[in-house]
């Protein structure tokens, strides 16, 4: 039992509950992962085996990270418990009795690109205009009532016109996708739990095999997954659920606050440990978090506490527009890099994507190497076309990714030709471009033939020699080389996968499911950078210096309207408190007087947030008062990065 003696009270309270229901109630920083991980480790000590224990999480990053320290904990990754995100466990559900919701096992996962492409054609074929109803709209009205276990069947337009639209376009949709065989992230969910509720052999199966059940951010599952869950941990009623109602910033897609505060309704019985140590920050951070935080009424009570120093105070800077912001911050970021610290813990947070703009600039200018994170390896082109190749050797029904690449690299093919191949009037095409169309079928079963034998990284290393992009790109200009490196860097990224079971279920799945997180250090050339980020895709993460820039009201908080409810309002202050507590040693909060948005200069008045913040946890940076009652600020000159201006304005 000497794993325990790292564990505090109530971490160790959490761990050897082990029978029955448990609501772990953890603060940001106070060491869930570790909770999570040593309690699965005790079960398996206590004589649970590894293959009756599931662990849910949100992101492949967390999984990863927890399947990491399991292994390590248990010092061995030969028999490890199912630790998974909640969208792999639907596949491998979903694969494993494929037959039973009439797809293929290879089934394709579309991404975000792929799922609008299939919307803007369903529209098309109801004469929709996609001008007067935006797609992305109908895309997320149909995810959020699959999140709320809407079928087809069942689904009724309300007072909102698009639902009426949403009728019209979800059934084009549907077919469309059994056409390609195809699922998209929603269905992943859905069918897994419909699957589940009408097929009790399958659901006895599993209910029998994961006897204990962790669950973890469980403040950010939607109505499927909780009920997933409910399903699951029926018969045995093991369910650990890990969460902090205070980080719930999801809503926006599904996740239901309710599952948390209502856990103790849900699961009767069950024992609530509340974890307030926080390891992460220091104790001026805390309070400025709590400043912020509790001011909310929908949540469970609790205080951050620490055994770090006091720490420094936050640094607080009110700039005079976004650029001069944008120039502070890159400034004080390269102090920190003089200073010997690493620019990978740096982090700049930022409430809404076209904010990262005039940032980009202003590290651009000062050429400090920065990442901003949600730009996806496995957005870009080439290597989408490389992925599409291997997913028609393999599904020869996903057409979405056959019409991307059957004219890539040219061969030949122009629109009419593959309007024959699409409605099979093969034997009507001519003569040439018949010949490219069986040599292109041809690539498409040698990289299948090829991976029945080879491993995953060896068969994309094949298809992007026999698709032809290699000759192609390597005599090509500079950007075709890049491209032709970022396959490679494919290569080096599945190799990871070649030594796995179902090594390809495996590598189309994680490369399917990636989010913003895991694009992090996808490329080893970029790891060592700044991160430039939203607010939402810092969850989880930790960094030495913190930048929350755009305090603005208005901004951030986001814009409000008459219709905007209380639990909205809240959530903002939740997005806020996430944001303050990703930092370990020094966090600063910024806003700029005037900023440009949507093509207008507005004047800002600072945030709720930044005047929430006690004043004796403040300083304010290069800041001071004049005899007028005006503040004077000094800066640095955007056309040169030393010289300080100073200027005078009235608050």
């Amino acid at each position: 039992m000497n794993y325990l003696e790292g564990l505090n009270e109530q971490q160790k309270k959490a761990v050897l509950h082990t029978e029955g229901p448990l609501l772990v109630v953890a603060g940001a920083g106070t060491g869930k992962t570790k909770t999570l991980t040593h309690r699965i480790l005790h079960l398996i000590h206590s004589g649970v085996a590894p293959q009756n224990i599931l662990a849910i999480t949100f992101t492949n990053k967390a999984a990863v990270e927890m399947r990491e320290r399991v292994a390590s904990l248990l010092h061995s990754d030969d028999v490890l418990p199912t630790l998974s995100t909640f969208h792999s466990l639907g596949v491998r559900i979903l694969r494993a009795h494929h037959e039973k919701i009439g797809v293929n096992k290879y089934f394709n996962i579309l991404d975000t690109q792929d799922k609008m492409s299939l919307i803007k054609q369903a529209m098309k074929q109801h004469d929709i205009d996609p001008k007067e109803w935006e797609p992305k709209k109908i895309a997320s009205a149909i995810s959020r009532a699959k999140a709320d276990e809407k079928t087809v069947q069942n689904f009724t337009p309300n007072n909102n016109p698009i639902t009426t639209i949403v009728q019209l376009v979800w059934p084009r949709y549907e077919e469309l996708k059994r056409k390609e065989q195809s699922l998209d992230f929603d269905d992943l969910l859905s069918e897994t739990y419909f699957l589940l509720q009408r097929e009790p052999e399958v659901l006895h199966y599993y209910q029998t095999l994961w006897k204990y059940i962790h669950v973890d951010e469980y403040q950010d599952t939607n109505t499927i997954q909780y009920k997933i869950v409910r399903l699951l941990s029926q018969v045995h009623k093991n369910v650990c659920a890990v969460g902090d109602g205070d980080q719930n910033i999801y809503s926006w897609r599904g996740a239901d606050m309710k599952n948390i505060l209502n856990f103790e309704k849900d699961f009767p019985g069950a024992e609530v440990i509340i974890l307030e140590t926080n390891y992460r920050s220091t104790q001026n951070i805390l309070e400025a978090a709590h400043d912020i935080i509790s001011k909310n009424k929908e949540r469970i009570e609790k205080k951050l506490i620490t055994d770090n120093e006091e720490g420094t105070k936050i640094i607080a800077y009110e700039g005079f527009s976004a650029h001069q912001e944008a120039s502070w911050v890159a400034n004080q970021s390269q102090h920190y890099i003089n200073d010997g610290i690493e620019p990978r813990d740096i982090a700049v947070l930022f409430r809404t994507n076209f904010q990262s703009r005039v940032l980009e600039e202003a590290f651009l200018n000062r050429t400090i190497p920065y990442q901003v994170v949600g730009v996806k390896f496995f957005s870009r082109k080439e290597i989408k076309d490389i992925m599409s190749y291997l997913k028609s050797a393999f599904n020869r029904e996903s057409l979405s990714d056959i019409k991307r690449i059957i004219n890539e690299p040219k061969r030949s093919l122009g629109k009419v030709a593959v309007a024959k191949i699409f409605s099979n009037d093969i034997d009507g095409l001519p003569a040439k471009a018949r010949n490219s169309y069986e040599s292109f079928v041809k690539i498409l079963d040698e990289i299948y033939e090829y991976a029945q034998v080879h491993t995953p990284s060896e068969t994309v290393k094949f298809a992007i020699q026999k698709s032809g992009f290699e000759e192609k790109l390597i005599s090509g200009s500079d950007d075709d080389k890049e491209r032709l490196e970022n396959m490679k860097e494919l290569v080096t990224y599945a190799k990871k996968y070649d030594d796995v079971e179902n090594p390809f279920d495996s590598f189309f799945e994680e490369v399917a499911l990636l989010s913003d997180q895991d694009s992090l250090g996808s490329n080893s050339k970029d790891s060592n950078t700044v991160k430039l980020m939203t607010i939402h895709a810092s969850k989880g993460l930790e960094f030495k210096k913190v930048f929350v820039v755009g305090l603005e009201q208005g901004l951030f908080p986001s814009q409000r309207d008459d219709a905007t409810t209380k639990h909205e309002q809240e959530e903002e202050r939740r997005l806020c408190y996430v944001a303050f507590t990703r930092a370990k040693d020094q966090l600063h909060v910024s806003y700029a007087k005037l900023r440009t948005i949507y093509g207008q200069e507005r004047i800002n008045e600072p945030s709720e947030f930044f005047n929430d913040i006690s004043d004796t946890l403040i300083d304010i940076a290069e800041d001071s008062y004049n005899s007028h009652g005006s503040r004077s600020k000094t800066y640095y000159d955007e056309d040169d990065g030393e010289e300080i201006t100073t200027f005078y304005l009235d608050f």
